[in-house]
């Protein structure tokens, strides 16, 4: 498993948390969202996992990958 964080634009409650989190447990990588540090920290395979299919999650909750 490899571990990242990503800065995040556009968090502020629970229902962002659930969103992301959702979306990237949907692709299969586990992720925990600090909305104090705007950040997310993501674990997954990159085996199966791409770092594009990371950023295309979030941002398709509607959320700003920097």
């Amino acid at each position: 498993m490899k571990n990242i964080t990503m800065q995040v634009e556009g968090m502020s409650c629970q229902h962002c948390v659930n969103s992301i989190e959702g979306a990237l447990k949907e692709i299969g990588a586990i992720g925990k969202v600090d909305l104090k540090s705007n950040t997310v920290d993501v674990s997954y395979d990159e085996n199966l996992i791409t770092m594009g299919q990371i950023k295309e999650a979030i941002e398709e909750q509607g959320y700003d990958v920097l």
